[in-house]
C-alpha cells in the first residue's frame, strides 16, 4: 500500500490487490517507528496520520519483582521520540485513503492473486480470483507483496534461506482498566515470557511459548493459559475468567530471506522477501523502507520508454539486503541468548535483573541503543524530492 501511494505521487498507473474485502484483521503489527514517522513527515501527510485513534508510546520497561524498570527509550531519538501504537486496519485505510487521492492508483479489495503470466522469459501480469470470477492483470512490473506465505514467491521459484525462531506468539485481549499501569511492558520469567501493549480500553497481551508447546497448548483446558497469565501479573486474575481458546490467536513465527529478491519483471519486498522475528516490532518497518526505496528507484524508471530493467530490481534487492540482514542478525542472536535459554526452564520460575543489569538500565545512553536500532534502524530511506512535491501527472 505504501509503495502504491508513492508511485501513485510519481504518475504511474497502478493496481494493487487485495485478497480481503476489508483490512479488519486484529493481531497484526500495529507498532509504527520513528523511522516511517519521518517519512510521513516528509510526505506531508503526518498530520492525517496522527488524526488516527493511537497510543504513543516513549518507554518500554520490563516487569521484575513486582517493579516496572525502563528497558528502552526512544525520547532521545530525533526527529520523533516515541513509537505509536495503530491498529493496523486503521493504518491500512489511512495509506488506502490517500492513495486513492490520485486517480491512477486503483486498488481492488476481495482479489487474491493466484498466479504469475509469463511472456518472452519475464513476469509480465498475474492471475487473480475475484468473487465476480477471474482476472487478468498484465502489468510492465508485477510487486510481490503477499507475505511470508507468498504464493508468488512459491511460483518464482526463489530460494529462501531459513533462520529458525524457537518461539511463537500467542495473541489475545485483555480488559484495561483505570487503575492499571500506563506503560507498555514485558514480563520475563522462566518458560514464558509476556508482553503487554497498553492499548486504552484493552491490553494487547503477546504471550511467548517455545515452538514445541505452541503445537500442543491448544489441547490443554484454557484454564492452564489463564493461570500462567495470573502467576506472572496477578492484578489481572479478575479479568482472564473470561478468556477463552477462541479468542487467543498464534503467530507462527519465522525469521527468513529470499537469497534473490528479483527475476525479469518481478520484484518481492516485505514478509514475501524477509520474514522477520516480533522482536522490537520492525516488521511492518522494515517493509515500508523497503517500498520507499523501490519507489525512490523505480519512480524514475518508469519515465523511461520500456519496461524497468532487471538492473533496477537488483539495485533495490541489494540496498536492503544490508538493513534486512542485519536485524535479522539481531533478532537471531536475542533469540539463541536470552528467549531460547528462558524457555528452556520449566514453567513458572521466577527472574531476577543482576545487579549489573540494573545499573546499565539506569543510564539512558544504553536504554536507547535498542530504540535506535529497532526504531530507526539500519540505513532508514528518506523519500526524494521528486516524491515529496506535488503529484506528477499520469
Amino acid at each position: 500500500m505504501m509503495l502504491g501511494l508513492l508511485l501513485a505521487r510519481a504518475g504511474v498507473d497502478l493496481v494493487v490487490l487485495e485478497a480481503h474485502a476489508d483490512f479488519l484483521r486484529d493481531f497484526r503489527g500495529d507498532t509504527v517507528h520513528p523511522s516511517t514517522l519521518e517519512l510521513f513527515a516528509e510526505l506531508g501527510i503526518k498530520e492525517r496520520f496522527d488524526a488516527l485513534p493511537q497510543q504513543r508510546v516513549r518507554h518500554v520497561k520490563v516487569l521484575v519483582d513486582g517493579e516496572l524498570v525502563p528497558l528502552v527509550d526512544f525520547e532521545g531519538l530525533e526527529p520523533f521520540g516515541y513509537l505509536s501504537l495503530v491498529p493496523q486496519w486503521e493504518f491500512l485505510d489511512f495509506l488506502a485513503s490517500e492513495a486513492k487521492r490520485y486517480p491512477n492508483f486503483h486498488l481492488f479489495m476481495s482479489t487474491r492473486g493466484e498466479s504469475l503470466l509469463f511472456a518472452g522469459g519475464r513476469v509480465n501480469g498475474v492471475r487473480a480470483a475475484r468473487e465476480t470470477g477471474p482476472l487478468r492483470v498484465e502489468a510492465d512490473l508485477i510487486v510481490g507483496c503477499d507475505g511470508r506465505n507468498s504464493k508468488l514467491r512459491a511460483q518464482a521459484g526463489l530460494e529462501v534461506t531459513n533462520l529458525g525462531a524457537p518461539m511463537d506468539v500467542l495473541w489475545f485481549r485483555l480488559p484495561r482498566e483505570a487503575t492499571d499501569p500506563s506503560d507498555t511492558f514485558g514480563v520475563p520469567t522462566r518458560g514464558r515470557l509476556m508482553l503487554l501493549l497498553q492499548r486504552e480500553a484493552y491490553w494487547q497481551v503477546g504471550f511467548v511459548v517455545s515452538k514445541a508447546e505452541s503445537t500442543r497448548i491448544f489441547e490443554q483446558p484454557i484454564e492452564a493459559l489463564r493461570t500462567a497469565i495470573v502467576r506472572r501479573v496477578p492484578w489481572l486474575e479478575a479479568r482472564v475468567q473470561a478468556l477463552e481458546w477462541a479468542d487467543v490467536k498464534r503467530l507462527e513465527v519465522r525469521v527468513d530471506r529470499l537469497k534473490r529478491w528479483h527475476r525479469p519483471g518481478l520484484l518481492f519486498i516485505g514478509d514475501a522477501a524477509h520474514a522477520m522475528s516480533p522482536i522490537g516490532g520492525v516488521g511492518i518497518n522494515l517493509a515500508i523502507q523497503d517500498a520507499v526505496a523501490a519507489a525512490n528507484a523505480l519512480a524514475p524508471a518508469f519515465e523511461q520508454p520500456g519496461v524497468p530493467d532487471e538492473s533496477v530490481l537488483a539495485s533495490i534487492a541489494k540496498r536492503r539486503a544490508l538493513p534486512t540482514r542485519a536485524t535479522q542478525a539481531v533478532q537471531v542472536l536475542i533469540q539463541r541468548t536470552v528467549i531460547e535459554p528462558a524457555l528452556a526452564w520449566d514453567d513458572d520460575g521466577t527472574t531476577a535483573m543482576p545487579p549489573l543489569a540494573r545499573r546499565l538500565l539506569a543510564a539512558r545512553s544504553v536504554r536507547t541503543l535498542p530504540a535506535r536500532l529497532f526504531g530507526l534502524g539500519v540505513r532508514r530511506e528518506h523519500v526524494t524530492p521528486r516524491l515529496r512535491g506535488e503529484p506528477r501527472g499520469t
